[in-house]
């Protein structure tokens, strides 16, 4: 690290850490994957392609389960492969740094992930095939590149993994819809459901994954979804309003607690002064003054006798 370069700043909670993840997706991902941590027959690994700060690593490094690895591949702060993709990072990612990433990651986590830092083509050589139950594609926008992490995707997908697509609709990435719309028409990648940012999918038979995420859905009352069909089979469209994020992953070393204002010095009330004692009058006085109480005591029996 050079003297003159900063230290990446820690973050000291989830929601300081830069990055694009919804509430609805945060609850989708622990769907899965919790229904996948309560299958003892579903073992396998998790692989994101395209990780930026480290947000959905953070989130997915908490499923992992002993003997299981966490692969993520960026690019990072390297040369891009052409000089498209050199202008996408330029573009949008030109702050992004492997050091920010793990700088994040272990705000969360004590030990990293296996890193691979290179073009997501290479994943494939180092990622074993047929591993992964979990796959998360947020990489490229370029139609090519895209191609290649969905062919990519199926290599890696265990039997019964879940594969998730971002970007799959917006706007100013068609590259990503082309290519994932264009693996859902062939009839080969098979949507579970689409969230409005992200798509959900598998390589094998979706139905049993849609029943039950249709019966956890229906038990939700604030959310709306539905059914739809495309290319002849079905889907579950969620809306993007009423699925609440799951508790946030927790930070190694949380923020100290504020300290505490000191205590305000309390407020004297100043104490009301005696009322004056109403002096004696007459021949009270003067008794007082000049005569021994004994006398004093005498007089004033004798007048109350006469009363």
């Amino acid at each position: 690290m050079s003297a003159t370069t900063p230290a990446p700043p820690v973050p000291t909670a989830f929601g300081q850490v830069k990055g694009w993840f919804s509430a609805y997706d945060q609850a989708l991902f622990d769907w899965f994957l919790t229904r996948q941590n309560r299958d003892a027959d579903q073992r396998g690994d998790i692989a994101e392609l395209g990780v930026y700060m480290g947000k959905s690593a953070i989130f997915l490094g908490q499923y992992l389960r002993d003997g299981e690895e966490f692969t993520v591949c960026d690019l990072f702060d390297s040369p891009a492969p052409d000089d498209a993709n050199l202008a996408e990072m330029q573009g949008s990612y030109s702050t992004l740094t492997r050091r920010a990433f793990e700088a994040n990651y272990t705000a969360f986590h004590e030990e990293l992930p296996t890193v691979i830092q290179a073009p997501t083509s290479v994943v494939t050589a180092t990622v074993r095939a047929g591993s992964c139950r979990f796959v998360h594609i947020d990489a490229s926008h370029l139609y090519e590149h895209v191609v290649e992490d969905v062919v990519s995707s199926r290599t890696l997908a265990a039997p019964g993994a879940v594969v998730v697509f971002d970007d799959y609709r917006a706007a100013h990435c068609p590259g990503v819809a082309a290519a994932v719309w264009g693996a859902v028409a062939s009839g080969d990648l098979r949507v579970i459901c689409i969230s409005p940012n992200k798509l959900y999918a598998t390589w094998d038979d979706p139905e049993p994954l849609q029943k039950e995420l249709r019966t956890w859905l229906e038990g939700l009352d604030s959310v709306w979804h539905g059914v739809e069909t495309v290319a002849g089979r079905p889907l579950v469209r969620i809306g993007d309003k009423g699925l609440a994020a799951p508790e946030p992953p927790k930070p190694l070393r949380p923020a100290p607690a504020p300290e505490a204002a000191p205590a305000a010095a309390p407020v004297r009330t100043p104490v009301a002064a005696a009322p004056a004692r109403r002096p004696a009058s007459g021949w009270r006085a003067l008794a007082k003054d000049l005569l021994p109480p004994v006398v004093t005591r005498a007089i004033v029996a004798e007048r109350k006798r006469r009363r």
